[in-house]
């Protein structure tokens, strides 16, 4: 009776514990689940919202590998994420450590910042454009003062992406200092009281103590921004919209323009598939070449 009325008690836990997850499984059918596997069969079709769909097999994964701005826009998403991803979470990685001190005060600086985390992209996006403007923007400005000329921020072919690359470092490094300040606090202190002992000095003990150890987060907060910088879109759209001469077009606005100004959307469909592809590629890089120096298991 016993084993009886405990099954019994164990299908209605199971029963309630499922009730209490279906919209959240419903939410990501139809809101991820579906649209991705649309995406998918629309990939490969001449689908333009327009005009009656056709299957046409590969042709659009042909054609975007023989269009130069794909390829351009491939390039610049690359580079992009090259600029970011390493710059940034050294960066986050050297706030982390400097704030992680029990010094009065320390709290409001974390504050300070996070507070461009939680400010939204597009108003950020908005701040930045206007400090880079070429003639009335208070970075050209504080440097006219100083007696230097003005720098074209956005409208340089080679200095773009950078400018851009720079508002989303600062953007991103509260929330990498965060995940790195949590990761610092599970160090045990008496690694560090041994080193000591052992005649250690600052340095030597954030190379072989620290950064050992904190390997795991480190992998997590390079994984994320990798990610997370071949995806960028909301900055390019709203400061450059991908010029000058498509110097800060990405695969992300490449394939929105296509897709929402041009109404190609089978081949953007196709270009979300191959960012998609290269997201998954990348990461499973990153993946295996973590294991030489971050313990993932």
């Amino acid at each position: 009776m016993g084993n009886k009325a405990s099954s019994r008690l164990q299908r209605r836990w199971n029963f309630w514990g499922y009730l209490f997850i279906l919209p959240n499984f419903l939410g990501f059918v139809a809101f991820m689940l579906v649209p991705i596997i649309m995406a998918l069969v629309f990939s490969f079709t001449n689908y333009d919202i327009i005009s009656r769909m056709d299957f046409i097999g590969i042709e659009n994964y042909i054609n975007l590998f023989q269009d130069d701005q794909f390829i351009v826009s491939l390039l610049n998403t690359l580079w992009y994420s090259v600029l970011t991803v390493p710059i940034g979470v050294v960066l986050a990685l050297l706030l982390a450590v400097m704030f992680n001190r029990q010094i009065r005060g320390i709290a409001i600086f974390r504050t300070f910042v996070f507070i461009p985390v939680i400010t939204s992209m597009v108003a950020v996006s908005l701040v930045w454009s206007m400090l880079y403007e070429d003639n009335s923007g208070l970075l050209n400005i504080v440097l006219n003062s100083l007696g230097l000329p003005s720098v074209h921020w956005l409208t340089d072919t080679n200095l773009a992406m950078i400018s851009i690359a720079i508002m989303s470092i600062w953007k991103g490094l509260g929330y990498n200092m965060t995940i790195f300040l949590a990761g610092l606090q599970g160090v045990p202190g008496e690694l560090y009281e041994a080193a000591t002992i052992d005649g250690a000095n600052s340095p030597q003990k954030f190379w072989h103590i620290t950064v050992p150890m904190i390997g795991p987060t480190t992998y997590f907060v390079s994984l994320m921004a990798l990610i997370g910088s071949l995806q960028t879109f909301d900055q390019i759209n709203i400061m450059t919209q991908g010029g000058p001469v498509d110097a800060t077009k990405t695969l992300s606005f490449y394939l929105y323009q296509y897709g929402f100004s041009y109404y190609k959307m089978g081949y953007a469909c196709a270009a979300a598939y191959v960012l998609f592809l290269l997201v998954f590629v990348v990461s499973m890089i990153q993946n295996i070449s973590s294991k030489k120096w971050a313990d993932l298991t």
